[in-house]
């Protein structure tokens, strides 16, 4: 059974069970994540062999259930892509909470904390579901959730990257860097303030990274390689020194990759993008 990071011990203690925290929600996030990726490919498989028809023609059928599994999906990958990113705002958390319990004061759990994270991708999650369906519905997105078409996937690298120039980008990469400022400006006493304070974080995180969680819609939203391009992408802004150089050199990739898009969809015959 994991303690709580925020009960006791020291500074090495809260990196380690921080660190078993986040490797436990990681994993169990990417099991799911893996899942239904495999679950998907058999699909398609099994549609192609049966019903040898393209996955394109197909018309998208969605019932409330389907929807709610579809948050559970996007809400699985977002964990498996965030929560090691989040690693040191949870470790800060963490020992803020040993240091108070240690005073006999009040402390809350830090599992708490990460609750209010999750919610606040949770929230993306349902957005992105909303997306889906809306892209589906259009043509641009297969039913196999890959992208349709090669100018809507050219024109996602271009946003993307534009957007890794911006101040907001930047304003909010800092703020999910820097657990010391964070916690100094947004502190809350208390389990709701800890949930409260997990939501504005997540919040923060959100603005630094939803314009990569969109590009899932630019290759295909279960391609595992693809995902662990992006999470790669996010832990090596949040974690690694340098973070301007990396936020900028990954902007300059996504709109270079933007460019060979483009430019290998006017290259399709007969404009079939």
């Amino acid at each position: 059974m994991i303690s709580d990071p925020g009960s006791a011990g020291s500074p090495r203690h809260d990196k380690i069970v921080v660190l078993a925290l986040v490797v436990l929600v990681s994993a169990l996030a990417w099991a799911f994540t893996v899942h239904e990726a495999m679950r998907m490919d058999e699909m398609e498989a099994a549609m192609w062999r049966d019903m040898n028809m393209s996955m394109n023609g197909m018309e998208p059928s969605w019932t409330p259930v389907d929807a709610l599994l579809m948050v559970a999906m996007w809400s699985a990958m977002m964990a498996a892509m965030m929560v090691p990113g989040a690693s040191p705002m949870i470790t800060a958390f963490a020992t803020i909470n040993r240091r108070r319990r240690e005073r006999s004061a009040p402390y809350v759990p830090t599992a708490v904390f990460l609750l209010g994270y999750l919610i606040a991708w949770t929230g993306f999650s349902t957005l992105a579901t909303t997306l889906q369906y809306l892209l589906q519905m259009t043509g641009l997105l297969t039913t196999m959730m890959e992208s349709a078409s090669h100018y809507w996937s050219a024109a996602l690298f271009f946003a993307a990257g534009l957007y890794q120039f911006s101040p907001l980008k930047e304003t909010c990469l800092t703020y999910c860097r820097s657990p010391d400022g964070f916690i100094l400006s947004e502190w809350r006493d208390g389990n709701l303030g800890a949930v409260i304070m997990g939501l504005r974080h997540g919040l923060f995180c959100l603005g630094c990274c939803a314009g990569l969680m969109v590009l899932l819609f630019a290759v295909a939203v279960m391609d595992l390689r693809w995902v662990a391009a992006l999470t790669g992408m996010v832990a090596t802004e949040k974690l690694l020194p340098r973070p301007g150089f990396w936020r900028i050199a990954i902007g300059v990739g996504l709109l270079a990759a933007g460019c060979l898009t483009w430019l290998w969809a006017e290259g399709l015959p007969h404009r079939a993008s």
